[in-house]
């Protein structure tokens, strides 16, 4: 089981697309949804939780959907993870020393004094993942991103998000003309 879920890696991916090296500084659930092939509900309940958590904002208009809240430069995936996951733990100590079959039901002191070692590890472990995750920003994942991906890729990824707006443009306007 992953620690850290598929809606982050979506949310992520659909975070890339709103900075500057994406291209697209705004754009709809329903756009970014079918861009990444996911159902637009499922995409809509973790633009939510960006949402809530001050990441996205909700743009209106003709091209209305959701940009980014502050500069990638100012999200960390850290930031990402808090507010589609939650605060999750790594590790939840179950102090299964304290049930040593040879303690007879009475653990003694030295058995359960101060933090448990497996648990200072993964606490250990925990900070850094967290450290780490804190130390990257959108803006440079979307750098290495763009420095992988053929130069022809983010001005595609725009016009057909441009596409999309457009038409629906068209259709509600043409919807009021019958």
């Amino acid at each position: 089981m992953a620690h850290i879920s598929t809606g982050v890696e979506y949310g992520l991916h659909c975070l890339l697309h709103l900075t500057e090296q994406g291209g697209v500084r705004e754009a709809s659930v329903r756009d970014l949804a079918e861009l990444q092939g996911v159902p637009v509900d499922y995409l809509a309940k973790l633009f939510t939780k960006l949402h809530k958590a001050g990441l996205v904002i909700a743009t209106e208009g003709a091209k209305g959907g959701f940009a980014l809240a502050r500069s990638a430069e100012q999200i960390s995936v850290l930031d990402v993870v808090l507010a589609i996951d939650g605060d999750k733990r790594l590790f939840e100590c179950q102090e299964v020393r304290e049930r040593c079959a040879v303690f007879d039901e009475e653990p003694p002191g030295w058995a359960t004094s101060g933090v448990c070692t497996i648990h200072s590890v993964m606490q250990q472990a925990e900070k850094r993942m967290r450290e780490s995750l804190a130390s990257q920003s959108l803006a440079e994942m979307a750098v290495r991103v763009s420095a992988k991906a053929p130069r022809g890729f983010g001005p595609q990824v725009v016009k057909w998000i441009e596409g999309r707006a457009a038409g629906r443009r068209r259709d509600r306007s043409g919807a009021g003309s019958n």
